[in-house]
């Protein structure tokens, strides 16, 4: 396997596995629920949200899915990103919990940038 290849498993696996354990947590934890209360989403959103993540990172880790169907799962998990980011901005959370879906976005540009290179 080449260095590209590795690269992008790696970026491609880690996103894949925060969102499908995020999204077990809005299913299953009673904080992430309140997390949803206190940044002022609805609470079918988190539902909504949970399916989407998982549907996104089993099209990103499956290789049979087609490129474009992987596009729009890169496209949601960025905006994903950067409306958390907002998100928790707006609430008044602190810097260092407002600043992790700014370090998962980084990573999930590194796995789109490989997807292309491999």
């Amino acid at each position: 396997m080449n260095k590209n290849k590795i690269i992008y498993w790696a970026t491609t696996g880690i996103i894949s596995a925060m969102m499908i354990f995020s999204a077990y947590g809005y299913f299953s934890n009673p904080d992430m629920k309140a997390a949803f209360v206190h940044l002022g989403f609805p609470d079918y959103f988190r539902i909504e949200l949970g399916v989407l993540k998982i549907l996104g990172a089993l099209a990103l880790i499956l290789p049979i899915v087609p490129d474009k169907i992987k596009s729009f799962a890169y496209f949601g998990f960025a905006l994903t990103f950067v409306s958390a980011f907002i998100a928790h901005i707006a609430s008044g959370d602190p810097m260092s919990v407002a600043t992790a879906p700014i370090i998962f976005l980084v990573i999930l540009g590194v796995s789109n940038y490989y997807q292309d290179e491999i």
